[in-house]
């Protein structure tokens, strides 16, 4: 099982290049995408997906074309939108039945996945309720199902945990990991706390280009000197918001600090010792 993006690069018609040139490989394993928006991670996920075409480079999975592979390609994708969209009059179980057929499931098939999937994301007891009567989490938990129906080589996940509560968020992080052994699993998320926890690797995308690729623990490692806090009282924020762009207030053992990110330590701030995937984001997005 091997995905691999060569040299893809996408224009759109207004002469937006949203991908530059963009290689990366996968296997099976958890790849967190993150990205400020505009950045390139919607077209990177679409082309995957075939939902768009690329302007020129290859993308192969097991070393052959997916436009070659075409249908047979996509069977294998599981594929869970950001944007929630649903017949709203539908149950959550008539959902996954009428997903299932698309996904070409026979009946049987369809109905036991169906099951299965409602009782893992914790829907079971509302199954034969109407969507329209869902709250936001529990429409993404419907989300999450439908994309494994067909048990998917490829599990691409967009905001996959939006709108659910912390309960929530840690039980489908856990699954995600759970699953994760003999599938690609791509997670593009602006909760960074989830891919820190069980990505094996992050994607750092910027204007289109793949700018890092690493795994969370060699990212952090990479600027463990480049993040700065300092212990400081409520009436110090405002000025240092003001000389400190880029910024994080956290309470740390009872006491309010204030950290920053860059190139070199400030006077009177001191070198972080607990560099987060959070301050990796802030460094490479929002300072240099």
């Amino acid at each position: 099982m091997d995905l691999e993006l060569k040299n893809v690069s996408k224009r759109y018609s207004n002469d937006k290049l949203a991908l530059d040139d963009f290689t990366v490989g996968f296997n099976a394993g958890i790849y967190g995408i993150l990205g400020p928006n505009g950045a390139g991670k919607s077209t990177l996920i679409n082309l995957i997906t075939d939902n768009i075409s690329r302007t020129s480079g290859e993308i192969l999975y097991d070393g052959e074309d997916i436009l070659k592979l075409a249908s047979a390609f996509r069977a294998k994708i599981g594929y869970m939108p950001q944007q929630q969209g649903f017949y709203d009059d539908m149950s959550a179980y008539a959902f996954m039945m009428y997903m299932a057929q698309l996904k070409g499931l026979s009946k049987k098939q369809a109905k036991v996945q169906s099951r299965e999937l409602l009782e893992t994301v914790s829907l079971s007891p509302v199954a034969h309720n109407k969507i329209k009567s869902f709250s936001g989490g529990m429409k993404q938990r419907v989300l999450l199902a439908q994309a494994l129906l067909g048990n998917p080589e490829i599990l691409i996940l967009d905001e996959p945990t939006s709108g659910l509560d912390p309960k929530e968020r840690i039980n489908i992080r856990n699954y995600i990991a759970q699953i994760s052994k003999d599938k690609i699993i791509l997670l593009a998320t602006h909760v960074v706390s989830d891919i820190e926890c069980i990505a094996d690797r992050v994607l750092l995308i910027k204007s289109g280009k793949l700018i890092q690729y690493k795994t969370p623990a060699d990212l952090t490692n990479s600027i463990k000197d480049k993040v700065f806090e300092r212990v400081c009282e409520k009436d110090e924020i405002e000025k240092l918001q003001e000389k400190f762009a880029v910024n994080n207030v956290v309470y740390k053992n009872g006491r309010l600090t204030f950290r920053t990110v860059g190139d070199n330590l400030p006077p009177r701030f001191e070198y972080a010792k607990d560099v987060n995937l959070e301050d990796v984001y802030l460094y490479c997005f929002n300072y240099k």
